[in-house]
């Protein structure tokens, strides 16, 4: 033992330690996903080439051969979607390349407001709030607007008589950038077949972006929240609001605000 201990450089430690923490995001990028099913059957495919190699059926094995040496371009057509979200999450974590929005003044309260009017109107909305991944693809087929974030025109652009109604709302730089948007549906097959296209399409601006998500229901009223993937449904003013406040604009550590407290003395 002592003398494997000390055959091993602290290159193969860190490199046993990248591998391990490479594999266990992956495992938990692809949780609760289509890809796990996909893995699964790519993986029986494997097992079965080995089995007809050592059991001599050639044709079997030939054919088996010849998908799998092309599994690489395989893997890159079926998880397209994840491995960009994958690498957008990576662009997400790296200083350099992230937007940074602090500056941004994100009027929470035309937002809450907003809300609920739709919410006890029974008007159906879906705004979506730009973040640090840019949502510029999302933008092509939509309507510009450009205008100062009000819960009058927001309410005005999800009315049933409006034009616009129809698709999202992109909230950017805290201000309404564009109506009527196409947002991609998720394709996770473990959602709730209760939800209907607005929350849909909320999870799947969510599972590629960054972006934060309010979906007030047609049917029920009801307000919900979307991020990352997860949906919160039923949330009252307070709760909304507090769940906005915690996102966009979080509390200071005691750490910081004492080492701010020091460099304005």
């Amino acid at each position: 033992m002592l003398n494997f201990l000390h055959l091993l450089r602290w290159q193969d430690i860190a490199d046993i330690l990248i591998v391990s923490f490479i594999i266990y995001r992956t495992i938990l990028l692809i949780r609760g996903t289509r890809a796990v099913q996909m893995l699964a059957g790519i993986g029986v495919l494997i097992i079965v080439y080995f089995g007809a190699r050592e059991l001599e059926f050639m044709t079997l094995y030939w054919l088996l051969g010849t998908l799998l040496s092309s599994i690489f371009l395989i893997v890159i057509i079926v998880f397209q979607r994840d491995i960009r979200r994958a690498l957008t999450q990576m662009g997400q974590a790296t200083p350099s390349f992230s937007r940074h929005l602090e500056d941004t003044d994100l009027d929470l309260r035309q937002l809450v407001t907003a809300a609920l009017y739709m919410s006890r109107k029974k008007i159906g909305a879906i705004i979506v709030i730009e973040k640090e991944t840019g949502l510029k693809d999302y933008l092509e087929s939509s309507h510009p607007i450009d205008a100062i974030l009000t819960n009058e025109l927001l309410i005005s652009i999800f009315r049933n008589v409006s034009p616009l109604h129809d698709g999202g709302v992109i909230i950017r730089n805290g201000r309404i950038h564009s109506a009527r948007c196409v947002l991609p549906l998720t394709k996770n097959p473990y959602i709730s077949k209760s939800l209907g296209t607005r929350h849909r399409a909320a999870l799947g601006i969510s599972e590629e972006t960054d972006a934060v998500v309010i979906v007030v229901s047609e049917e029920t009223g009801k307000i919900s929240l979307v991020q990352h993937g997860a949906i919160t449904s039923n949330l009252d003013k307070h709760t909304l609001s507090a769940r906005l406040e915690a996102i966009f604009k979080p509390k200071e550590p005691p750490t910081t605000v004492w080492k701010n407290w020091l460099i304005n003395k």
